[in-house]
């Protein structure tokens, strides 16, 4: 399968692709040169605008004192509910502290104690103080310079921006070596081209903008999810959707991207209160307002229906220095008249995170030859069914070296795209809305077969508005259609509650579930699915 779109005008040529500027993507670009590979860099819109430059909270290493990567892989493992790859969490875990340490060699400043040393928080589910900050709630936006500046210094990472990756080209072995995309410019590198090279790699990042409401930005359509099912990749754990808790509620009609209240804020002692002023997660949870997020989550919406209420509120009044140690999100609240030195403030659920993805070994390599997955666009196991707070930044570190040295290793040769006779596949547009409302509704925080059911039904629907007229909102919507499929189908086949997953209908996990659901789409558009038992 692939998308309706017109035939390449323009090639470029690269050892190795790398399709998003985020940490994974950046890191990933960066580790190739160190082995003296040529990258080209293919990122959606600026190279500064993925999801990583709006991450508040901060990156997890078991790097302060008393902590070990042993106390780091327990944590992890409870939060992920019998679902993580145990021999994955124990890379991301032993392997974290050195990428840490080279991203602060390459740049990046993290918050300091006034001794010096590096200043360690908690979030919710770690037990020990192991989550390193940069400008208190500005992490993303620190690794995102840092790791620019040294790309933008180096003549043999070329990048370009505002090209949309379409689809992978394949040799007639069916191994991947390249793709096609639609740049947005001017001169020999505008409409649709293709990119060769002896490597594909995807770090296009999250898949949030297939729900209504959001913490992710315009360009997280999980295009790079989409096209390893197009090119017949098996994803994995799509089910497993983590929704923040706490994000800034602008109103039943708002849509898109969200303004996020750090998790950060809830460790600095923020309470949640209902319409009584009455903290009830103090009877749900033993860490209370720390509980992991889909506890948290799960109780918000519960809360909101219990009281027709449309959002709880978060206090921070009591928290000293809020100001100072929390600026942007001070500044998001008081652009939307909320002061939250004196205000309560009003968050609800939105879509945050993607726990599962392309499925990927140790090396980061998918089921397809030639493609390599990175990242939040990844499922490399290490998150199981529900992402541990801050493991996510650490994994796009970790993966991308492994990524780097596999390909370098490898000494793969470029490779001859076959002229393939394939179907091609292209939705109208004007669906989106209709699709993440669906998918809000049925597949959201609360799950059960006759809201899914009906979001089956509803994407059976919309199926049928196809478009002639290949563009960039067709493409993005086509690939949220071909997302929301595979989350739905797998939400189906889990009859259980299990981290991120919740199902009102079967509310106990259960043990014949402790494996992994995988997704694939043959050539002609037919779905499989499979399962796997899981190594913890």
């Amino acid at each position: 399968m692939k998308l309706l779109a017109p035939n390449p005008g323009w090639t470029a040529r690269a050892d190795v692709i790398v399709v998003g500027s985020g940490v994974a993507g950046l890191t990933t670009a960066l580790q190739m040169r160190t082995f003296g590979l040529s990258v080209l860099l293919v990122t959606k819109a600026r190279v500064d605008e993925g999801s990583t430059k709006w991450a508040q909270g901060g990156i997890a290493a078991a790097l302060g004192p008393g902590d070990s990567p042993d106390q780091h892989e327990k944590d992890t493992l409870v939060a992920g509910a019998g679902l993580c790859d145990g021999a994955a969490v124990k890379v991301l875990v032993s392997e974290g502290p050195e990428a840490v340490r080279k991203l602060i060699s390459r740049g990046a400043v993290f918050d300091k104690e006034a001794t010096g040393d590096l200043a360690f928080t908690r979030e919710g589910g770690h037990l020990r103080n192991r989550i390193l900050h940069a400008g208190g709630d500005a992490t993303g936006a620190e690794v995102s310079r840092a790791l620019l500046a040294a790309v933008r210094n180096d003549a043999d990472i070329e990048v370009v921006e505002h090209a949309l990756v379409l689809d992978a080209l394949k040799d007639a072995h069916g191994a991947v070596c390249g793709v096609t995309l639609h740049v947005i410019g001017a001169g020999t590198r505008d409409g649709v081209g293709q990119a060769m090279a002896r490597a594909v790699v995807l770090a296009t990042g999250g898949l949030g903008q297939v729900f209504a409401q959001t913490t992710n930005p315009s360009v997280s359509t999980g295009d790079g999810v989409a096209l390893a099912l197009r090119a017949g990749a098996f994803v994995s754990d799509v089910e497993f959707i983590q929704f923040h808790p706490t994000v800034l509620w602008l109103g039943d009609e708002s849509q898109g991207q969200q303004p996020l209240i750090s998790e950060a804020v809830r460790g600095e002692g923020a309470y949640l209160l209902d319409d009584q002023g009455k903290r009830f997660m103090v009877e749900l949870h033993p860490l209370a307002e720390l509980a992991p997020r889909d506890v948290v989550a799960i109780a918000i919406m519960r809360q909101m229906n219990a009281t027709g209420a449309h959002h709880v509120w978060l206090d921070v009044r009591h928290i000293v220095g809020f100001a100072e140690r929390f600026p942007t999100i001070y500044a998001s609240c008081l652009a939307h008249q909320i002061n939250p030195l004196t205000d309560l403030i009003p968050v609800s659920p939105a879509s945050h995170y993607a726990s599962g993805g392309v499925r990927v070994d140790l090396n980061g390599k998918t089921s397809i030859a030639g493609l390599y997955a990175c990242g939040e666009t990844a499922c490399s196991g290490v998150h199981g069914a529900n992402r541990l707070a801050s493991n996510s930044l650490l994994e796009g570190l970790v993966f991308s070296a492994r990524i780097a040295a596999d390909i370098a290793a490898s000494k793969s040769n470029f490779l001859t795209p076959a002229a393939l006779d394939e179907p091609t596949f292209l939705l109208d547009p004007g669906v989106r809305k209709d699709l993440q409302a669906s998918m809000s509704r049925g597949a959201g925080v609360l799950r059960s077969a006759s809201s899914l059911n009906k979001t089956q039904n509803d994407l059976q629907e919309i199926g049928k508005h196809l478009s002639q007229t290949p563009c960039v909102e067709a493409w993005e919507t086509t690939n949220l259609y071909y997302l929301a499929e595979a989350i739905v189908r797998s939400a189906l086949a889990r009859q259980e509650t299990r981290g991120s997953h919740w199902r009102e209908d079967f509310p106990e996990q259960s043990s014949q579930w402790s494996k992994r659901i995988s997704q694939h789409l043959d050539a002609l558009g037919q779905w499989s699915s499979t399962t796997q038992a899981v190594v913890n």
